[in-house]
């Protein structure tokens, strides 16, 4: 992953990069974590950056080890949530094949595997092998590709937001994003992050020595996504994927 982009980010991250723990209206995340939790186990938060599920992660274990690729990140989160005494504070980056963390009972990734990078994602799935001990359970959360297409449909069909979304794309742009599309690695904001399908993800935790209990989609409201959505647009929503995976 590159360090650097997330080193330069983290100042601004709150304001950045979209935050889910606010947008689980239902609160599926939190139920799943407090089904999961006990203060003799401890969890890791991979991909902390500035730890805001630190509050909810912290009173509900006997330790937290925090994991972030950005050493920004990680003293922001400390100058943040001082009061967490249990949170040991790791630097690592999961897509590096030399990366060594310590098992936990529990852990939590939330849309932390965005990179485009495919070699950089198998590294990454790997790495999460070694977070859990054997039949201990991880959550994960990730972009959803289906919920892009749909974006991109109801944008297309309706002409929402027309002024943000060129009526025409250049041919060496369209071969691109083409070309990113079939790894499913869609534009947030210009930038190509990777979107997961549900069965991509099944197969993917699977590989990794995991086995998906559970789906739920993380449903967003469509001002998430447009800037002007139509009083009428409705539900259904755009949606992050949310899976429940046991270590075998």
């Amino acid at each position: 992953m590159n360090r650097k982009y997330w080193e330069m980010i983290a100042p601004a991250y709150g304001d950045e990069i979209f935050d889910v723990l606010q947008h689980d209206k239902k609160a599926f995340i939190r139920s799943a974590i407090k089904k999961y939790a006990g203060k003799r186990k401890t969890v890791m938060d991979i991909g902390c950056a500035i730890g805001k599920w630190l509050p909810v992660l912290s009173p509900a274990f006997k330790e937290v080890v925090a994991v972030d690729i950005s050493s920004t990140n990680l003293e922001i989160a400390k100058k943040l949530y001082p009061e967490y005494k249990n949170v040991v504070y790791l630097r690592a980056d999961m897509s590096g094949e030399k990366t060594k963390v310590p098992a936990c009972d529990f852990a939590v990734c939330i849309n932390a595997i965005l990179t485009p990078s495919l070699q950089e994602r198998t590294i990454f799935f790997q790495s999460l092998s070694a977070c859990v001990k054997k039949r201990g359970h991880m959550i994960i959360t990730v972009p959803s590709l289906e919920s892009w297409l749909l974006t991109s449909i109801v944008q297309y069909n309706w002409k929402i937001d027309r002024a943000h979304f060129p009526a025409k794309t250049p041919a060496k742009v369209a071969v691109k994003k083409w070309e990113n599309i079939r790894q499913g690695n869609a534009d947030i904001d210009e930038v190509p992050h990777k979107h997961y399908l549900k069965e991509e993800l099944q197969l993917l935790l699977s590989k990794a020595g995991f086995v998906a209990e559970s789906f739920r989609k993380i449903e967003y409201a469509w001002t998430t996504e447009f800037h002007r959505p139509p009083a009428w647009l409705r539900q259904p929503g755009p949606w992050d994927w949310m899976v429940v995976a046991r270590k075998l």
